[in-house]
């Protein structure tokens, strides 16, 4: 017969933080039978009271993770009382973190839960630029938080991957003369274009950099003046039918457009 045992979670969050550690530890008797259960959301000394009876009854271990310090030392005091043994997750962590620190914790309970809603928000909108980048479905400007309007090299695959990060859904159109922009960036998308420009002289050596590197002559027509002047007297043509903000972005690093398109979208279109 195998060896039982059985482990209460008692947390005033979901109690997913213990809940891992208790099964991590678990997993190294292979020859036990442990169980598991997980009371979350236990706000008060009577809910607390009430698996700490449970525990009793079963010789179970509970393991917790109690942020506020008045349920915090009911627990322990309570769990003393009916020999409970226990193991308090998260306090000497944020014991230590505030001895090191010198500073307050703030105590609230499932903080955790929300940064890591603030991580799929990111993932999220990583998925959602890749999805939409380079004009491949329309139909994202109408979901998009920001559209970014540019002739090629321009860098608006990289900026809008950086503002994924800041969890801004970035949907990207290229300007090309040859090919009608999208119906939707005029419906949907007008309140939300951005559009980025650069200098002439620099976007051709760009653009000679970038065939040079896949193995073709700098003389292709992508990269003549007359071909980059044409491209960008078309994409401010598109810019003043949209009256929408424009961003240089030569000689700027990625952050620091990413950074100026930011501004204008949280001072308002032509903040």
């Amino acid at each position: 017969m195998a060896n039982r045992g059985k482990i209460y979670i008692i947390s005033d969050s979901l109690g997913e933080t213990a809940e891992r550690v208790a099964h991590g530890a678990a997993i190294q008797f292979d020859q036990a039978e442990i169980r598991i259960e997980r009371r979350p959301n236990v706000s008060n000394c009577q809910g607390i009271d009430a698996v700490l009876e449970r525990a009793a009854a079963d010789s179970a271990i509970v393991l917790y993770t109690i942020v506020r310090p008045d349920l915090n030392a009911h627990l322990k005091r309570r769990a003393d009382e009916l020999g409970i043994r226990t193991v308090d997750i998260m306090g000497p962590v944020i014991q230590a973190l505030q001895d090191v620190l010198n500073m307050s914790p703030q105590l609230v309970p499932g903080l955790s839960h929300r940064l890591d809603r603030e991580y799929f928000d990111r993932v999220e909108a990583v998925e959602f630029a890749v999805k939409y980048d380079d004009g491949k479905d329309p139909r994202g400007i109408r979901e998009a938080d920001i559209v970014l309007l540019g002739v090629s090299r321009t860098s608006k695959t990289p900026v809008s991957l950086y503002l994924a990060n800041h969890r801004l859904k970035v949907a990207n159109v290229p300007l090309v003369p040859e090919v009608p922009i999208p119906q939707e960036v005029f419906q949907e998308g007008r309140n939300k274009s951005i559009g980025l420009i650069i200098d002439a002289e620099l976007l051709m050596g760009i653009r000679r950099q970038r065939l040079k590197s896949l193995g073709l002559g700098s003389s292709a027509q992508y990269a003549t003046m007359e071909r980059i002047m044409a491209e960008l007297d078309y994409a401010w043509d598109i810019f003043n039918r949209l009256k929408c903000p424009v961003v240089d972005v030569s000689n700027h690093a990625v952050e620091e457009t990413a950074t100026r398109v930011l501004e204008i979208r949280q001072g308002g279109r032509h903040g």
